[in-house]
């Protein structure tokens, strides 16, 4: 991909969930990008950005996939389906759905992804014969052989109960097997209602898709870079996926003991083998709709942060690829193995746990004797061998009050063991109690040794990144642009740049964080490879953030404005403000999210602005990812208010 495909765009975000018009049922519908994107022509928008739109099961998150291929039937028009023409009882169930959901501000997730699918059974059963003998349906499958084993996997899933394929008592399928269960005419019912589902869900998309490139404007895909442990692609596919460690991010400020996402890592060394067929299948699937997208989390293809899947935390993780510290390597710096064991196996005193244990000595001793092992006479233990994680201390049968503290001393040690004579250093290695214990000259000597492990480690970064990006990125057109948001490695800039991959820019986070003052970049000084935006969907919106958090003062600081657009206070000439500021970036795409583009004018205020985010992270309930537009797209088409305003920011960044 060349820099001169990329043109200055103004762009908008917007779950597909979120979209609310007279035909949806309780939930936004790929069909309803039809008419938003004759907001967004009216407008002067030029790009769509949606979440990711793949089948997540009973998880609302759409960064918990069941399949890397496979939308969600959620999204699903049923109005629209040919099978339900002239069927009165069918619609008028149809009917029932959309009253009934309506005018709920967020939408229900479980609830309607369960009736969607009922009904879409019922219309499946009532056209069963015509559909199963279908060219049209035995054509789509011929075109899309993910729907295999895809639709297997959900017969499986809806027969245990939705429960993991890791509960269902059953060995991993061959890709033999595999063909079997397809072949099965016992299961032919099963496995043509999920491909049919996929079918009609893949034409609806992609009429959107080519009506919204009628217009001239872009559809922006998200492609969420993990796969849950619980989808069919780590099902089928394991030589894909290393199931003995998940994906996660280190130790931070907000996070200090890191983020374990739960999901499995990728074995690139096989999919190499395959030439990276998987991935590049998925960004080819992701092309019949999209002519931009998003790579989450672009971090991972240089290193991912993977933990044993036996811990509950992110804390006792390291990088892949890694340069391990080697034993002989410490035996050269002066540590004996006595050292090197105390350095990295968890020393736990009486002392520590007799202090959350009402001081009960003997008690103590007893419950420390059920997982641990006391070294002598000493008043230290060590953990059995059978405790492999934390994951084992919180099931163990010992006091509940005394797990999180044992959890804790579990965590503390220096390096981490990655298999016999290797290890990795701690994240946060300075803070341990076996690194306090060392002397200056050890300090120095080891810490020297880790520097020159971390430099060697920035180059297999880079050059892993370049290929799997490079090949990647490659095999399709779309633009492709980085989700690289947190601590990256030095190489991160040169590669997108080299590679045509446009950056992020989050405004409130554009600060120079090394410079005295941390202060904000001028919109002048960001890269035109990149996307500027006022919030993303894990952050709080513009009107959050200019009312409730003291950085925005910074921002106003930086970039004055009149005195009645001060923090504390927001409005339509807030808005204005804000989104004209930062119409000025010197980015190739400037994509708000719609919420923030909204504040132009103030009929669409909700009287509490935290209903307006779409997630906040670190919790799991019915409110996040079931943010809905307050607003039918049809109403909204007619505001020649917010149309005027919109058009303006719009032109300020095209200018």
């Amino acid at each position: 991909m060349s820099d001169n495909k990329i043109e200055f765009l103004t762009g908008t975000a917007i779950p597909v969930g979120a979209l609310k018009t007279a035909n949806s049922c309780g939930v936004g519908e790929f069909l309803d990008l039809i008419p938003f994107a004759d907001f967004c022509k009216k407008s002067g928008l030029k790009l769509i950005q949606l979440l990711p739109v793949n089948d997540t099961g009973t998880e609302s998150s759409p960064y918990s996939a069941l399949s890397a291929f496979a939308l969600h039937p959620l999204y699903i028009s049923l109005k629209s389906l040919p099978e339900v023409e002239g069927k009165e009882d069918i619609l008028s169930e149809i009917t029932k759905l959309q009253k009934k959901y309506e005018k709920l501000p967020r939408f229900q997730y479980r609830e309607l992804r369960r009736k969607k699918l009922d009904l879409l059974q019922k219309i499946f059963d009532s056209e069963k014969e015509k559909i199963i003998s279908s060219d049209e349906l035995k054509s789509w499958i011929k075109d899309n052989p993910w729907v295999q084993v895809y639709s297997i996997f959900m017969q499986k899933k809806e027969k245990k109960h939705e429960a993991s394929w890791k509960e269902w008592g059953e060995a991993q399928p061959t890709k033999k097997e595999l063909d079997e269960i397809w072949n099965d005419k016992k299961n032919q019912d099963g496995n043509l209602f999920y491909a049919w589902v996929q079918m009609r869900l893949d034409e609806q998309f992609a009429k959107a898709s080519e009506y919204a490139k009628s217009l001239g404007i872009k559809l922006k895909g998200d492609i969420p870079i993990m796969m849950n442990e619980d989808s069919c692609d780590a099902w089928a596919f394991p030589e894909y996926f290393n199931d003995e460690m998940r994906a996660g991010s280190p130790p931070d400020g907000p996070n200090p003991v890191g983020q374990n996402w739960g999901f499995p890592i990728y074995n690139w060394d096989n999919l190499k083998k395959d030439d990276y067929s998987w991935w590049k299948n998925r960004l080819i699937q992701a092309s019949k709709y999209y002519q931009v997208y998003r790579i989450d989390h672009v971090l991972g293809f240089f290193r991912i942060w993977a933990t044993p899947q036996r811990e509950s935390t992110a804390m006792l993780g390291w990088t892949q690829p890694f340069e391990p510290i080697t034993t002989d390597e410490l035996h050269n710096l002066g540590f004996s193995d006595d050292r090197i064991t105390w350095l990295s196996v968890p020393h736990v005193p009486t002392n520590q746990i007799e202090a959350v244990n009402n001081g009960d000595y003997l008690g103590t001793h007893g419950i420390l004797a059920k997982i641990m092992d006391r070294i002598g006479n000493e008043e230290m233990w060590r953990f059995k061998p059978e405790i492999k994680g934390e994951k084992d201390i919180w099931a163990s049968d010992i006091p509940d009050h005394v797990k999180p503290r044992l959890a804790e001393l579990w965590r503390n040690r220096a390096l981490v063991k990655v298999a016999d004579g290797l290890y990795s250093p701690l994240w946060t290695y300075h803070g341990t109690t076996p690194w306090q214990s060392l002397s200056d000259d050890e300090k120095y000597r080891l810490g020297q040794l880790i520097v020159a492990k971390y430099s060697r480690m920035e180059v297999l970064w880079e050059e892993q990144a370049r290929t799997l990006l490079g090949d990647l990125t490659s095999c399709t057109d779309m633009v492709a642009c980085a989700e690289d948001l947190g601590s990256n490695p030095e190489s991160l800039p040169r590669v997108l740049n080299d590679l045509s991959i446009l950056s992020l820019r989050v405004v409130r986070w554009s600060r120079n964080w090394n410079a005295s003052g941390e202060p904000y970049y001028q919109f002048g000084e960001y890269p035109y490879l990149s996307v500027t935006t006022s919030s993303v969907h894990d952050s709080s919106t513009a009107r959050i953030w200019w009312l409730k958090e003291g950085d925005a003062w910074d921002f106003y600081r930086t970039f004055p404005g009149d005195a009645d657009v001060q923090p504390g206070t927001y409005n339509s000439k807030t808005a204005r403000y804000l989104l004209s500021k930062m119409a000025e970036s010197n980015s190739a795409f400037c994509i708000h999210p719609l919420q923030d583009f909204l504040g132009l004018v103030e009929d669409y205020f909700d009287e509490n602005p935290d209903n307006e985010r779409v997630n906040i992270p670190g919790s799991v309930n019915e409110f996040n990812w079931t943010y809905r537009l307050p607003v039918t797209i049809e109403k909204l088409i007619k505001n020649k208010e917010l149309i005027s305003e919109i058009n303006n920011i719009v032109k300020i960044h095209e200018r």
